[in-house]
């Protein structure tokens, strides 16, 4: 019986991983539009790109004359600001941000990484565009020249805010009554970026939804799609708000808009989050959809990204966004509810005082991949008296399999609802009891060990910390799959030879469905992150190694056909 429970329980894992890596909306070949506008389009003037071919230009009406300026700069340039963290581009064109570089992170070319897709160009918004009802005054507002200042000083190309907070204002104002304020604010050591914006048309004051635009630019968005033969392990951009005390994620093929008093709302991917932070819930607007941008130079590679904006019921006099890695702690700065955004699924309870203790580990160790080598072995040694008792309990089972098949012999011409089987039971109850066996006691400690497997699965399937983290030799990326495939087969070899070890009830159907299983988990971590696969290699190890000494605890096991 426990073999049959040890298969259920192997074969539920196996839907489990199947269903997490398969089980994925393909990508759209065209944005679907839910609520009829799309984040992109909703007053900014500016369509999603898509690999579509434009339409014939419309006859271009005459043009209206010009306002004139009375605030506002006569060319256009950047600014860059700068924290310990960040590397912020704006532009006085529009007054929006071009770039939010993390200094601490890389692509994949080892850059450091731009949250900002720069391959969206002008043909997309770009973040803290604003828009408003009147599609003339949005041109205005994202095609004006502003002023640009910091503490009432013209700003200079480049504000350092590594020391001190700084704030940068951009301005534009016509004679018309026309009138744009956009503040920027930037703390010394942090993601936060705080804003406010200030439109008036004559004597009206305007409320503008806020565009982050496409986002987000991790090399995540740029991945060839997924397939059955090659999945895709990360997740890409995709909408998410906070509701009810959890994070709902709306599929990455999807458009349309949310409404509500949500703590925070954007778009995340798997390792980075571009998000409207609103602790005081005030009722909010969020619209997003999918945005198709074609490679330059390889057309046929297509970035996956997502557009969106959020508006408010009113003008806000300050909105703060947080634009930066999924890390615990940062996240937790804010709140504690903002560290839902990293997916650690319904293990999370576990997977933080783990991912906690890989650091503590790591602070020793100095290296990410024997972190995970190490708290491998700790958590084994931790479960080294549960999974001793539970092979000690089906080694007995095993003993006593010729007389359990001898009882049911004896009783099989009986129906299972003739009064003659009840005698079987307790025949079995019997030799169970004079044996000294506990039916219970061979799954029950194992099924104890489990969550603590998934945890650590949940927590390393997500933890920035192992993004492009070298180990050693060949592995230089322990979120990515191992370039050789050498620890994916030897967690195949070791899969398979302790299944060879396991205590079986010589079923030969279940033994074939047990030796395939190493073969389907050799596969499907061909596309895993190398770390997981380390840590999947060294617990099985582990379980070897105990396996022998159990065997040298209790004896070996008996020979097939034994008394």
């Amino acid at each position: 019986m426990e073999r049959r429970v040890l298969l259920a329980i192997t074969l539920s894992f196996l839907v489990l991983f199947l269903f997490q890596r398969f089980v994925m909306p393909p990508p759209a070949s065209a944005p679907r539009n839910i609520s009829g506008t799309t984040a992109g389009q909703a007053g900014t003037g500016q369509t999603p790109v898509t690999s579509a071919p434009a339409a014939p230009a419309a006859p271009v009406a005459p043009a209206a004359p010009a306002i004139e300026s009375t605030v506002g700069e006569t060319n256009g340039r950047e600014i860059v600001v700068e924290n310990s963290k960040v590397r912020a581009v704006f532009s006085n064109r529009g007054g929006t941000l071009l770039r939010w570089i993390l200094k601490e992170y890389r692509d994949d070319a080892g850059e450091p990484l731009d949250l900002v897709p720069a391959e969206s160009g002008d043909r997309a918004s770009k973040p803290f565009t604003l828009s408003v009802d009147d599609k003339a005054i949005t041109d205005r507002i994202n095609t004006a020249l502003y002023r640009a200042t910091v503490g009432g000083a013209a700003a200079g190309d480049r504000v350092d805010a590594t020391a001190s907070p700084q704030t940068i204002v951009f301005e534009t104002a016509a004679a018309d009554g026309f009138n744009v304020k956009k503040t920027f604010s930037i703390e010394p050591t942090s993601y936060v970026l705080g804003f406010s914006a200030e439109v008036m048309a004559g004597s009206a004051p305007l409320n503008p939804a806020i565009h982050w635009g496409p986002g987000l630019g991790d090399d995540i968005a740029r991945a060839p799609p997924s397939s059955f033969f090659s999945p895709s392990y990360t997740t890409p951009a995709q909408a998410i708000y906070y509701q009810d005390g959890d994070v709902e994620r709306v599929a990455a093929t999807e458009s349309g808009a949310v409404e509500g008093t949500y703590r925070y709302a954007g778009v995340d991917d798997h390792y980075f989050a571009s998000i409207v932070v609103n602790d005081e819930g005030r009722p909010l607007r969020l619209q997003y959809a999918p945005l198709n941008v074609p490679q330059a130079g390889n057309p046929s590679l297509v970035g996956r990204y997502v557009d969106y904006s959020v508006r408010f019921q009113s003008p806000q006099p300050n909105v703060k966004f947080y634009f930066g890695p999924k890390v615990f702690e940062e996240l937790r700065t804010i709140d504690p509810e903002y560290t839902r955004v990293i997916n650690f699924g319904i293990f999370s309870w576990l997977a933080v005082p783990l991912l906690g203790a890989l650091k503590w580990v790591h602070g020793f160790v100095g290296n990410w991949g024997w972190a995970i080598v190490v708290l491998t072995i700790l958590i084994n040694l931790a479960m080294w008296p549960l999974r001793h008792k539970s092979v000690v309990s089906m080694r007995k089972m095993q003993e006593i399999q010729p007389q359990m098949k001898a009882i049911q012999e004896r009783y099989a011409k009986y129906k299972i609802t003739d009064p003659e089987r009840q005698k079987m039971n307790q025949e079995v109850m019997a030799l169970y009891k004079a044996k000294g066996v506990n039916p219970a006691s061979g799954c029950v400690p194992m099924l104890l060990t489990f969550p603590f497997l998934f945890a650590f699965y949940a927590m390393l399937s997500q933890a920035i910390e192992i993004r492009g983290a070298d180990f050693a030799g060949w592995i230089t990326n322990l979120s990515a799959p191992d370039p050789l495939f050498i620890t994916p087969i030897l967690m195949g070899i070791a899969q398979f030879w302790q299944t060879k070890m396991t205590p079986t009830s010589a079923d030969p159907a279940q033994q074939r469905i047990m030796l395939f299983m190493p073969i389907m988990f050799t596969m499907m971590s061909l596309s895993f992150p190398s770390g997981l696969v380390i840590y999947w290699f060294v617990s099985t190890l582990f379980t070897i190694v105990q396996q022998y000494f159990t065997n040298t605890f209790i004896g070996a096991p008996a020979k097939a056909g034994a008394k």
